[in-house]
């Protein structure tokens, strides 16, 4: 089902939490909403799923205006963060609970709760309470229930933010291999960039009530149109420039970057040499660097480094059993690939 979202404007008060929202979500597609506190994005979810009124604007399904179509009406299956399971009814029946409102046959409701639990691999635990089930499996059920009655929509208003870090790892993939199995409109709202990178078709930056940028997560990470999406989305050295030098150093910058103010480079795209032999005239140029800080996380290590006549530190990613060649040179050479930096609006 075609979703499409027109000049969605909302207000509380004369704080402007959704300001002209445009956007189209096709049949199938996993989209989510990502950006910061307040940006707007759960009360977009909010006016999809009819617990909101837009002031402006239409949500159409399929072409059909939803304005005035109530949320218990519009076959829209919505996860909440907090599972909201009823704590009195096994699992089993929070599964079936939105068909018995529906008046379903109990065969029908048994059946379909039936396979709901074996799709999201509960069978064994029909059962139980959700006070005998960990978070992971109560969010799990929580999902099967929002599936059970064949929804158009599937809303997930961040569902994994309070399951632990291994839980959540793995119901990512899990969320995400049902989706594609199922092949259900999926919208989800987080402000996790790794949960958003890691699952959805298309991401939705959001920023004050406004859209920054949409695309494939690639596109996002190789491609930010803004400083705000550059810096949200993985991380980014952020570099002024003026006449393609820094601090008065020429760069060697690509022709696309020839007149900009702003540039931003990857922490992993940075090059560090240990006792570099400057040249001049070369691509790349060499900018001498001094070691601020070591971040060893294991597998990679961020170091952090003060070039010459540069306000911001600059970041560098580099495997973790390499940092030390840099650590223990006596003089450190920076370089910015030319092929690697991005010009910031």
């Amino acid at each position: 089902m075609t979703l499409a979202i027109s000049h969605v404007t909302k207000r509380f008060g004369e704080t402007v939490a959704l300001n002209d929202i445009s956007l189209t979500i096709e049949r199938g597609e996993f989209i989510c909403f990502l950006g910061p506190s307040g940006c707007g994005k759960t009360t977009l979810l909010r006016i999809i799923a009819g617990l909101e009124l837009a002031e402006e604007g239409t949500v159409k399904l399929e072409g059909n205006d939803l304005s005035q179509v109530p949320a218990r009406h519009r076959n829209f299956g919505v996860v909440f963060q907090s599972y909201s399971l009823f704590p009195n009814m096994t699992a089993a029946r929070n599964v079936g609970y939105g068909l018995e409102c529906r008046r379903r046959p109990r065969q029908e409701i048994e059946a379909r709760s039936a396979e709901m639990l074996r799709i999201v691999a509960l069978s064994d635990h029909a059962h139980k309470l959700p006070s005998q089930l960990s978070g992971g499996q109560q969010q799990r059920i929580a999902l099967a229930r929002a599936l059970a009655t064949n929804p158009e929509v599937l809303l997930l208003d961040e569902p994994l933010s309070a399951l632990d870090a291994k839980v959540r790892d793995s119901l990512r993939l899990e969320i995400r291999d049902l989706q594609r199995r199922l092949g259900i409109t999926t919208i989800m709202v987080t402000h996790d960039q790794e949960e958003a990178l890691t699952m959805a078709d298309r991401i939705v930056v959001m920023d004050t009530g406004r859209i920054a940028q949409v695309g494939t997560a690639h596109e996002l990470y190789e491609q930010p149109s803004s400083r705000f999406v550059a810096e949200f989305i993985g991380r980014m050295n952020v570099l002024p420039v003026e006449g393609g030098k820094l601090a008065g150093l020429p760069l060697g910058l690509p022709d696309s970057a020839q007149g900009a103010t702003l540039i931003g480079v990857r922490p992993e795209d940075v090059r560090l040499h240990a006792n570099p032999v400057v040249t001049d005239g070369a691509a790349c140029t060499i900018l001498p660097a001094q070691l601020r800080n070591i971040i060893y996380i294991g597998n990679l290590a961020h170091l952090v480094l003060a070039l010459d006549g540069v306000e911001h530190e600059v970041t560098a990613e580099m495997p973790g059993h390499a940092y030390k060649t840099i650590a223990e040179a006596a003089h450190i050479g920076v370089e910015f690939p030319a092929s690697t930096v991005k010009v910031l609006a």
